[in-house]
């Protein structure tokens, strides 16, 4: 009883950790979002609502448009992709959905196509509305938060404007964001981004550790290059005013990193310094919101229960050969369930039953909190993956491309769900998995478990956000939080110059010692001729 009240306080007291007491009143927050997936623009929009819901004046720069409800303390400003850059987009996810890849293959498409990604985040920053709000400011912001996509040099930014910068990450940490704050990654027992552990072994094997140091050196050298690159856009963009700090400089003037994890429930333990605050699940409303009446009376009418489909908001139905999407149709047309569908384009629906309701746009974090929801199909996008795992509903992943394989594979070793390959799908495959996932109770007994884990946290994440977006401000910067790992140079950080110098010592060591033992062995065989000398004699 003791314990079940200590926690009841806890709950009650820790929405008053970031009330006004410890507040930064009405401060301007600059956000720079130029990123061309939507789900990414979602959880980075979360951020800035419980930042805009808290008092503060927010102007978002984004490269697409967010279909968000207007607040009265945001401000929008578009900055949108070029054709160009969005028919590579469109292209790369038609592509993807269409080929089968290892996540192996799938981690070397995204590195190449990063070339045309970076080139697109210096497009964003040569944007009319972008430069002026750096060259020509009409408002005097306090801190900035920019969305990481290989975008380091948009940092200049903050440095132009003289204020604090903070960087939000949708991901678990990997090597890249890790560097702008000196995580430390070790490769014997946390996986890289592209290397999946499986759920129920706490340790790597050693062939896994080998392909996890090795990935680990691949991703380190293309960090390196990648570097380059970004240094040359940073000089063409800002090299020009000799006010502003060196590239390498800007990057260490990074307040804070926000990643979208929970490393307690997630896994795996590992080693963070404090700039790193975990935010998994920042999309998530700690409230639903209430659904459009059409859906909540179908929602409400569904007693069996309700599967909600979607394959998140990058790839669009059309990138599917039609046989497929009318496989998924044929099988869900014959439940006995309610089902949700996401579809793309309306105009082109794989069919029509009367136990599926088609739309374009659906609150997925509502639908998933609704108590008849029985089971999410899902592409295993992170943020979709995060609000099943939420609201303890079991998953069955078609993934398709990026970390989606890795995501799903990690999803089935946990338990929650099952996974099936898109591109081989067939009626029966897809029939068996749902009836699976229906009727198994231990499926969702494992995800809701695992809920319990992820909601246990002493602040939700809105209100870390809050809590550390105003601690930076409170400390102009908060950089007595950082590691002295940044400020150091590579011979420095990796102690070369003391291994190089306890070298020394132990090579003049035994180079005395030799000296010594040839003098001593020298001096034993003119004794010992002396002595037979002085026999002879």
């Amino acid at each position: 009883m003791r314990m079940v009240r200590g926690n009841v306080l806890l709950m009650i007291l820790a929405p008053l950790l970031v009330l006004p007491d410890s507040r930064v009143n009405g401060a301007n927050i600059l956000g720079m979002f130029s990123t061309f997936s939507p789900s990414h623009l979602i959880v980075h929009m979360s951020m800035m609502r419980a930042l805009a819901d808290r008092g503060h004046n927010v102007t978002i720069v984004t490269a697409l448009k967010p279909k968000l409800v207007p607040h009265e303390n945001i401000t929008y400003i578009l900055a949108p992709l070029s054709e160009h850059h969005l028919a590579f987009v469109n292209e790369y996810m038609a592509n993807s959905a269409k080929e089968k890849h290892s996540m192996a293959m799938t981690f070397l498409k995204t590195i190449i196509g990063t070339g045309q990604l970076m080139d697109s985040q210096y497009e964003f920053l040569l944007h009319p509305n972008v430069r002026a709000l750096h060259e020509q400011p009409q408002v005097k912001f306090d801190l900035m938060i920019l969305g990481y996509v290989f975008n380091d040099y948009q940092l200049g930014v903050a440095a132009k404007l003289g204020i604090p910068a903070i960087i939000s990450w949708v991901g678990v940490p990997f090597s890249f964001v890790d560097d702008e704050v000196g995580n430390i990654y070790d490769p014997a027992y946390v996986p890289n981004v592209n290397v999946v552990q499986d759920k129920r072994l706490r340790t790597m094997g050693f062939g896994l550790r080998l392909r996890n140091y090795l990935s680990w050196l691949l991703l380190k050298g293309i960090g390196l290059a990648l570097d380059v690159r970004m240094n040359n856009y940073y000089t063409r963009v800002f090299g020009e005013d000799p006010a502003l700090p060196s590239y390498q400089d800007v990057k260490r003037r990074v307040s804070l990193l926000f990643y979208n994890y929970h490393s307690h429930s997630e896994g795996p333990v590992r080693p963070t310094v404090p700039q790193s605050i975990e935010i998994g699940g920042v999309q998530i409303k700690e409230q639903p919101d209430p659904l459009p009446k059409e859906l909540a009376e179908f929602m409400a009418n569904a007693t069996e229960g309700a599967i909600f489909f979607s394959l998140g908001t990058n790839v669009k139905s059309s990138y599917f050969k039609p046989h497929i999407m009318e496989a998924i149709f044929q099988v869900l047309a014959r439940q006995p369930l309610h089902v949700i569908w996401k579809c793309d384009d309306l105009q082109h629906k794989p069919g029509h039953a009367a136990n599926i309701y088609f739309h374009n746009w659906l609150p997925q974090d509502d639908i998933l909190a609704h108590p008849n929801t029985k089971l999410f199909i899902t592409h295993a996008g992170k943020g979709g993956i995060a609000e099943a795992q939420y609201h303890g509903v079991p998953m069955l992943a078609l993934p398709v491309f990026g970390d989606q394989p890795g995501n799903a594979e990690l999803m089935v070793s946990a338990g929650f769900g099952l996974s099936l390959d898109l591109l081989t799908l067939t009626e029966d495959r897809l029939e068996q998995s749902i009836r699976e996932l229906l009727h198994n109770p231990a499926y969702r007994q494992n995800v809701r478990k695992f809920s319990q884990l992820y909601r246990d946290r002493p602040l939700t994440a809105r209100q870390s956000v809050v809590y550390w977006t105003e601690y930076v401000m409170r400390h102009n910067g908060a950089y007595h939080l950082q590691s002295p790992w940044l400020h150091m140079d590579f011979v420095a950080r990796h102690n070369l110059d003391v291994y190089a110098c306890l070298l020394l010592a132990l090579a003049v060591s035994l180079f005395v010692f030799a000296l010594l033992l040839r003098f001593t062995l020298k001096q034993l065989r003119r004794l010992a001729r002396s002595k037979d000398k002085v026999k002879e004699n």
